[in-house]
């Protein structure tokens, strides 16, 4: 990055300090207003400075309290980075456009036969399932929920809820603050969460807490 630079995360962040603070207040930052905005020490800040300065990032005017400035160099490496994030988080939405451009051909048979047309067009996870920030995804640790497809290693997608209905899915929180995905039931007086693998006994509670419904289900073969 930048011309072969080496920058630490911390030294990247003050320079993203610098940049914001002149943006935003028209003049540049004290070491003390840094060192507040970092959530670290003067000595640790006046350290970054230092090192951001050594490799030509930053320039400063002697006897000044605000006088710290990117140079070229410096704005040149913010741009790159802020277009490497852009790049990374693109994707994130669940896959983006797909999973990174896998296609939906058409469909197969499970059962007799089908005539084979092939269309090609993008397949999209949050087409699929929603989008949205009650939409997320937890990858499966255990055997409990075998016997309803779900394997260990899976990943489940899933969406926050409160409620659920007799015999859905659901991601449940018990008493002693873990988390579980069992099929879920009311009975007269407790909560069933129930397992789809014989091996693994049914829970029982009356303080349980649903925080999602599994939706869909990823897995690898």
């Amino acid at each position: 990055m930048g011309r072969n630079i080496q920058i630490t995360p911390k030294q990247l962040e003050t320079l993203r300090q610098v940049e914001n603070f002149l943006r935003s207040q028209c003049y540049s930052a004290t070491i003390g207003e840094l060192a507040a905005a970092l959530n670290i020490s003067r000595t640790t800040a006046y350290e970054h400075i230092a090192g951001l300065r050594e490799k030509g990032l930053l320039v400063r005017s002697t006897g000044k309290a605000r006088c710290l400035r990117l140079t070229s160099s410096g704005e040149r490496l913010l741009e790159q980075a802020r277009e490497i994030e852009a790049a990374q988080s693109e994707p994130d939405e669940f896959v983006h456009d797909a999973t990174g451009g896998i296609f939906l051909r058409g469909r197969v048979s499970a059962g007799y036969g089908i005539e084979a047309i092939e269309e090609q067009t993008p397949f999209s996870l949050p087409e699929a399932f929603g989008s949205g920030d009650d939409i997320f995804v937890l990858e499966v640790c255990g055997e409990s929920m075998i016997d309803a497809g779900i394997d260990d290693g899976d990943f489940v997608i899933c969406k926050s809820a409160q409620t659920a209905n007799d015999g859905q899915i659901v991601i449940a929180m018990l008493d002693d603050e873990q988390a579980t995905m069992k099929r879920f039931y009311r009975d007269k007086k407790a909560a069933r969460l129930m397992p789809a693998n014989d091996a693994f006994e049914p829970i029982y509670s009356t303080t349980c807490r649903i925080q999602a419904v599994v939706i869909g289900a990823v897995k690898q073969f």
